[in-house]
């Protein structure tokens, strides 16, 4: 019984976790905070497509650290002194062909909800009515990010761009300690912080 049962939940898990929506027009490109450049050059991508006219990155440094842990991958293309999330992604979209005037500042955030919370600040002292979003994030960081960002823009439809950006996929995250860790540990993030936010 276990046998049969066994595949199912993993497939349920990874319907769960690994959130993903094929891109629409929308109002804007939320990217939460991270020292990869992977989201951001997926979300610079869905600019020159024109599905939004805005992109908002949002995100001062891990509150773990108290300072911006630095560059995680390509640092030969992206190697200046960053002091916020928000500064290194922003200066990914430049390069990537993202006019600086169509980027929103956010770089106060230390953790996901706050990315959430403070972009929401954002669009509403711009004056952005959002009706449809599109969020690019890690590939199983998605659910969570999703989560918040629904949290804090209760009236707009999102669509997830999931991104690889340390090697963690859907299709292989089953395969290493480090995947079958990073998975299981965003599901005990989403019962804990959801569930005493609920309380």
């Amino acid at each position: 019984m276990i046998k049969d049962t066994y595949p199912q939940f993993l497939a349920d898990v990874e319907e769960f976790i690994f959130a993903e929506n094929i891109p629409q027009k929308a109002d804007i490109i939320f990217v939460p905070g991270n020292g990869y450049p992977q989201m951001a050059e997926r979300a610079a991508q869905l600019y020159k497509q024109g599905l939004a006219d805005f992109v908002l990155p949002s995100g001062r440094y891990s509150v773990v650290n108290q300072k911006f842990s630095g560059v995680m991958a390509k640092q030969d293309v992206y190697n200046g002194n960053y002091e916020t999330e928000w500064e290194f992604l922003q200066q990914v979209l430049i390069k990537n062909g993202v006019p600086s005037e169509c980027i929103l500042k956010e770089d106060m955030a230390t953790f996901t909800y706050e990315n959430a919370i403070f972009s929401r600040q954002v669009a509403d002292k711009v004056g952005l009515k959002i009706k449809k979003a599109i969020l690019c994030c890690k590939s199983y960081h998605s659910r969570r990010s999703l989560m918040y960002y629904q949290l804090l823009f209760p009236d707009t439809e999102f669509f997830v761009v999931p991104v690889d950006a340390d090697g963690i996929t859907r299709e292989n995250w089953r395969k290493t300690e480090e995947g079958i860790e990073a998975v299981t540990g965003e599901i005990n993030r989403i019962m804990k912080q959801f569930s005493l936010m609920l309380a």
